[in-house]
């Protein structure tokens, strides 16, 4: 009983520095972190419902990939994806300005590496928030849900702000009111679950070998360096994620693999007392929490 007694006492420091983190960095955090083989985990708030936001994009990757293994669509049919009518974002086609084609693989790969909001809605339409949740009921993600499209995600942002835009974000009763923040109003999830999820990706569990393979070559191209990765400096560990991002929050959640074949699903996520849009401490954070937990599964 010695080995388990001892793993269970660096997993209660572990979790006990992963909430000393949080609070240095001024952010209430939620996290779980689990060995994809062993199942060994790190719980800290592991069952917090939270929201996903751009994380929620995750899901809808592997539902597409299942609906192509079925098939009920074909990866390289392509789509047209006209100027008006595009959801707001900074990236991909959503800063776009011009008519495009994009094959719905394209549009899976803008979508994860910069989280281009157009590209996910476009998959959307195809794919349907029905088949998303059934992909995640599959998978018994009992605490996931989708509700809206990204679209409809920022038009209640619009919407609760009114027209003092992003500058009504620092009135605390505008931010008490946002339907984004709630988990009850908007797509929501787990840290338990969203690891659930990449487990089952990681182990060809989520989909046919091939396409989880091409699941986790998307997940590997984000290119957002300063959360989940920034914890994982390291020329021989490799990491694949998704962030997610709203006033306050925070969020990534990936796999972090290690040269020895250790792989651990890690998520993340965060809300800050600041609505400020540039937070440092509060993206570093994650990667700090997650080197904690993984550092602890490796013990």
């Amino acid at each position: 009983m010695t080995e388990p007694r001892t793993h269970a006492r660096a997993h209660a420091r572990a979790r006990d520095r992963i909430r000393a983190a949080f609070a240095e960095a001024g952010v209430t955090g939620w996290l779980h972190a689990v060995d994809i083989d062993s199942g060994a985990q790190v719980d800290a708030g592991a069952d917090h419902t939270v929201v996903t936001a751009s994380v929620h994009k995750v899901c809808v990757l592997v539902a597409l990939h299942q609906q192509a293994e079925k098939g009920r669509l074909e990866l390289t049919e392509q789509a047209e994806c006209p100027p008006d009518g595009r959801t707001p974002g900074p990236t991909g086609l959503s800063a776009m300005l011009d008519p495009a084609r994009v094959s719905l693989r394209d549009a899976a790969y803008l979508m994860m590496a910069v989280s281009d909001n157009t590209a996910a809605d476009l998959l959307l339409r195809r794919v349907g928030l029905e088949a998303v949740n059934a992909t995640t009921r599959r998978l018994g993600l009992t605490r996931t849900h989708a509700v809206q499209t990204f679209g409809e995600f920022v038009a209640t942002l619009k919407e609760d702000t009114g027209h003092a835009g992003p500058q009504a974000l620092a009135d605390p009763r505008v931010l008490a009111r946002l339907r984004a923040l709630d988990p009850a109003s908007t797509n929501r999830s787990t840290p338990r679950d969203m690891t659930r999820l990449l487990a089952a990706v990681w182990r060809d569990e989520a989909c046919a070998p091939q396409h989880s393979a091409a699941i986790r070559r998307l997940l590997s191209l984000q290119v957002w360096p300063h959360r989940l990765a920034s914890g994982f400096p390291f020329d021989d560990v490799h990491v694949a994620g998704k962030t997610g991002s709203a006033p306050t929050l925070r969020n990534e959640v990936g796999v972090v693999e290690y040269p020895d074949r250790g792989r651990y699903a890690v998520a993340v996520f965060t809300r800050a007392a600041s609505p400020a849009a540039i937070l440092p401490a509060a993206d570093a954070v994650i990667g700090t929490a997650a080197h904690l937990a993984v550092d602890a599964l490796r013990s």
